[in-house]
């Protein structure tokens, strides 16, 4: 039997708990995951002099209280940032920085953060496909963008490669998407192109069509993001994996 793609709980952003002084997407967080043995997810955004750091939002205000965009500061600036409440003092590391840390002590599901442009795109999936050249442990990559997981592959990237979905219904990301690009994306339709290794869904899409077809051809399929044993629980029919934050899947209770 082929081992699973996935075969422990993903930590959405690592094992944080802003509450406690463990902040989303730091090596606090990342370091937790670790010593309890999840797999890790994690994002990707570009700095204005073109390098990749690790950090979710566009904007900084939420985990830095700073104005402005990522992109509007240089490598050195967003690493100079401390992440508020971090109890550590952590910053937001570069994706090399990020790689050494974890030193293939857990499976890396890395997205590929949407660009605005067609050069940053391109941008960042060379600087991902380079550093995980030199990266010897488990790794994917995923990303909502068809681009960036195409485009990571055309750069040699070899691993595992993910589309990120949902329903496309209430939401409008990627930003500027159109009517088309939206029925494609719902539908799965950029599998010529994109040619997906797995799923990771919106907890709330996961009977769409597009997702079931193609679980039932054998592509995995994660579940972002579950907050509860509940969740899981209510999950678990269609996925092969969860992708969590706020609870610990292991516990019993």
């Amino acid at each position: 039997m082929t081992a699973p793609l996935f075969p422990r709980p993903v930590a959405h952003r690592g094992l944080h708990d802003r509450a406690n002084g463990v902040i989303e997407n730091s090596a606090s967080a990342f370091a937790a995951a670790i010593a309890s043995n999840f797999a890790i997810e994690c994002d990707l955004q570009l700095t204005s002099d073109g390098h990749a750091v690790v950090f979710h939002d566009e904007k900084l205000e939420r985990l830095t209280g700073e104005t402005g965009l990522v992109s509007d500061l240089t490598l050195a600036e967003m690493t100079s940032l401390k992440l508020l409440d971090s109890a550590a003092g952590d910053r937001p590391q570069t994706f090399d920085a990020f790689l050494e840390q974890i030193s293939g002590r857990a499976l890396l599901q890395v997205e590929l953060k949407h660009q605005p442009s067609l050069e940053a795109t391109r941008r960042l999936a060379t600087i991902a496909a380079e550093a995980l050249a030199k990266y010897s442990g488990p790794t994917t990559v995923e990303s909502f963008d068809p681009r960036l997981i195409t485009l990571i592959r055309e750069y040699g990237f070899a691993g595992p490669r993910g589309i990120i979905t949902y329903d496309y219904e209430g939401e409008d990301y990627p930003p500027g998407i159109t009517e088309d690009e939206r029925y494609t994306m719902r539908h799965l339709l950029h599998w010529h192109e994109t040619q997906f290794d797995f799923i990771s869904c919106d907890k709330s899409a996961l009977t769409l069509p597009a997702i079931t077809f193609w679980r039932a051809l054998g592509k995995p399929v994660t579940a972002w993001t579950i907050r509860s044993k509940v969740e899981a629980e209510a999950a678990a029919p269609y996925i092969d994996q969860i992708v969590f934050e706020g609870f610990n899947p292991d516990s019993v209770s």
